[in-house]
């Protein structure tokens, strides 16, 4: 029902900057709160940013919390992940998915796109 694909990801130096992009298909993205997951190699899938269905609210993990911003475009069924001053240890495959409320816990969200890779050179 609910298809998201990520794209955005690359190699950067350490201290640069990449825009990930989450486009979704489906009629209700804009009753969906948001959210941007990674997962590095042997590590679990954690949270790292969120964002409510009408865009009025973002959260975000203490890791990346001045460093990333979440944000939508409701028109064009879009979540974005601006990554500033990017750090060799925020290499990981990133993911968008969504839920029906807001959380940081990855159990709670219900569909999930193929990730795209974001690897941060020192």
């Amino acid at each position: 029902q609910v298809q998201l694909a990520e794209s955005g990801g690359g190699l950067v130096q350490a201290g640069g900057s990449l825009r990930l992009s989450c486009a979704a298909s489906g009629r209700t993205f804009s009753r969906r709160n948001m959210g941007w997951f990674r997962q590095a190699p042997g590590k679990v899938r954690e949270f790292v940013a969120g964002i409510t269905s009408t865009g009025a609210n973002t959260y975000y993990a203490d890791s990346v919390k001045g460093r990333f911003t979440i944000s939508r475009d409701n028109a064009k069924n879009t979540v974005y992940l601006q990554m500033n001053s990017l750090k060799p240890e925020d290499t990981a495959v990133y993911y968008c998915a969504d839920s029906i409320a807001a959380s940081r816990n990855r159990r709670e969200y219900d569909y999930w796109g193929q990730g795209t890779q974001v690897t941060v050179s020192s």
